[in-house]
């Protein structure tokens, strides 16, 4: 998993982090280092980056190319995890002021876990972990010291371990416990905990076809009974109620707007294909549909002997397990015209959310 370019909300994790350090008044410029082939792709989604170059094969290498990119005139210099999207401009702001005290900084949190060393035969060792404190990133120096600690020949794993293999001191900055670092795909459930979620409702109604063979279809199932719902396409109120649903979940209009029925390229169409095309135009906006909650009203025929074959035939068109999918069926108690059995109608709601990629 290149945890880097995950996408949270339509935008890869880095996309993210350099937004916050590109809108915060003390930082003068921007750049990324992206693994190499990817330079392209990086300079294309953040035009606003003052410079993009591949990196090394470590950390260290990858920093010391990075600082090697950055413009003349910069006295200090951040560098900052791409998978970690949560950085906040309080969290720079004490980065910048442990530099200006002390020449370099790294923010730390405290260690909340037991830790233990294992040590011979597997016997487990307890640590002090008062004593203990978990680094995090954006970490910073003044560029005269971490250019040189840059150039060491060191195992550590981190700026902050670096300057202090040079010889100089690092402050400790309070940390942030919601700046995570994406490092397991189990942590991408924070990401989709975060995402933006959003519901919706639909409804449609149609009266019953003169044509007495005109078929009726409910949720993508066809009826034995006749006539249908008269109406341009296939007059499937069920489908057409999910679908305004899920288009009102993400402000994409509604199906009259998608598939007008001025068009004759949907005269008599199956209702299928827009909801279709709907989890199309939700899928380019980055969202995904999630639940589906629909109610039919009609006095004829009977919906739910049929219910399990529409649920299924409606999760299949939207890519979701029919467990997300609820159809239910009433009438309207022989009050108004679907009371009197001259149409059918269908209220839905769509619940929606952005979806969470991993891009190879």
């Amino acid at each position: 998993m290149d945890k880097a370019w995950v996408q949270h909300q339509g935008r890869p994790l880095w996309a993210r982090s350099l937004a916050t350090f590109a809108q915060h008044p003390e930082i003068e410029t921007t750049g990324l280092v992206v693994a190499s082939g990817r330079t392209d792709e990086a300079r294309a989604l953040a035009p606003e980056a003052g410079f993009v170059v591949s990196g090394g094969a470590s950390r260290q290498e990858s920093s010391r190319l990075g600082l090697a990119a950055m413009p003349g005139g910069i006295d200090a210099v951040l560098v900052h995890d791409a998978a970690r999207p949560f950085v906040t401009r309080d969290l720079i702001d004490r980065v910048i002021k442990g530099i200006r005290l002390a020449g370099a900084a790294c923010p730390v949190v405290p260690v909340v876990d037991t830790v233990k060393s294992v040590g011979e035969g597997g016997t487990l060792i307890g640590i002090d972990r008062s004593r203990l404190v978990a680094a995090q990133t954006p970490q910073g120096a003044l560029k005269s010291i971490l250019e040189p600690a840059l150039a060491l020949e060191s195992e550590a794993t981190d700026e902050a371990g670096l300057i202090e293999a040079s010889g100089r001191k690092v402050m400790m900055v309070e940390g942030d416990p919601e700046n995570i670092k994406i490092t397991h795909p189990g942590d991408l459930s924070r990401l989709v905990g975060a995402a933006e979620v959003r519901t919706g409702l639909g409804y449609d109604i149609h009266a019953f076809s003169e044509d007495p063979e005109r078929p009726l279809f409910l949720g993508g199932v066809e009826f034995e009974h006749r006539p249908g719902l008269e109406g341009h396409s296939d007059a499937d109120v069920l489908i057409h109620a999910v679908v305004d649903a899920l288009l009102g979940a993400a402000a994409l209009g509604d199906i009259g707007q998608l598939y007008p029925n001025s068009d004759s390229r949907w005269r008599g169409a199956s209702s299928l294909v827009f909801l279709e095309g709907a989890k199309r135009a939700l899928t380019d906006h980055g969202w995904e549909p999630v639940h589906i909650d629909a109610t039919v009203v009609a006095t004829r025929p009977q919906v739910m002997p049929k219910s399990q074959e529409i649920r299924a035939t409606l999760a299949l068109a939207l890519g979701i397990e029919a467990g997300r999918v609820s159809v239910k069926a009433t009438t309207n108690e022989g009050l108004g015209s679907l009371g009197r059995g001259e149409g059918i109608a269908a209220w839905a709601t769509a619940t929606i959310r952005r979806s969470c990629t991993v891009l190879d």
